[in-house]
């Protein structure tokens, strides 16, 4: 397998949950919804997560960002759980 290809997904990867979060914030601009904001934060942090994942294991190979990744991973999901809970509750 060539070397390029996990970067070539690491990279789509990020791309994709930048659009989400693009896409999900933009949907919340217009309807005010409190569960796509909920959502366009969880994404965004999850693209931050896929950009933290391009630097650890393609760029700076010599250093590890495990624990950094994973506080985002859980931030991430802590603010979409956060979300859905508020949301819940009215």
């Amino acid at each position: 397998m060539s070397p390029t290809l996990p970067t070539a997904v690491y990279v789509l990867c990020f791309l994709t949950s930048a659009a989400c979060a693009g896409l999900l914030g933009r949907g919340y601009r217009r309807s005010r919804a409190r569960l796509l904001l909920w959502s366009a934060l969880c994404f965004a942090l999850l693209a931050i997560n896929n950009l933290l994942v391009i630097v650890d294991l393609v760029i700076l190979t010599e250093r590890t960002f495990r624990l950094e990744r994973l506080v985002v991973m859980l931030a991430a999901v802590g603010v979409l759980l956060f979300g859905f809970i508020w949301d819940l509750e009215e």
